[in-house]
């Protein structure tokens, strides 16, 4: 009796349209695809992204614009839950050693970012794997010089 009861629930979630998938499916199916695209005019594509707890994701930046790296490059930061990315930004060179030798890297902050791709030119791309253990807020940024004041965003995870 428990089994058929399973079963007509599940069938009336779907009909609703929701979908039930075990573990087992979850990993066939495999990471959620993300795409965040940046541009010549400092811009992110996305400034807000929703996402699961528990879920593996693979968010991937591409340098869609067209100068080359050292006056438009851009890469994605994102940050531990609790940092805001625009106090983050502002410390970049000051506190956290971004330069130019190190292609604006703000090595000295390793400790407060979760995940972070190289800088990238145009037509480049790269993709962080990922699977966000805490809900919260968790805020993203480019750290070339500048960038950060308009090429920033929020994952927000549920």
């Amino acid at each position: 009796m428990r089994g058929l009861l399973e079963k007509i629930f599940i069938i009336s979630l779907s009909l609703i349209g929701f979908t039930v998938q075990s573990a087992e499916e979850e990993k066939k199916i495999g990471p959620i695809k993300i795409v965040i695209e940046s541009n010549d005019l400092m811009k992110f594509d996305k400034s807000s992204i929703n996402v699961e707890k528990g879920k593996a994701y693979e968010i991937t930046l591409k340098n869609v614009g067209k100068l080359p790296k050292v006056a438009m490059g851009h890469n994605l930061i994102i940050l531990k839950p609790g940092i805001n990315a625009l106090t983050f930004g502002q410390a970049l060179i000051t506190k956290y050693g971004a330069t130019v030798q190190n292609e604006w890297n703000p090595v000295k902050g390793s400790m407060l970012i979760l995940k972070q791709t190289k800088m990238l030119g145009p037509g480049e791309q790269e993709t962080l794997k990922i699977k966000f253990d805490k809900s919260g807020a968790y805020h993203y940024l480019c750290s070339f010089p500048g960038h950060f004041g308009q090429m920033r965003g929020i994952i927000n995870v549920k």
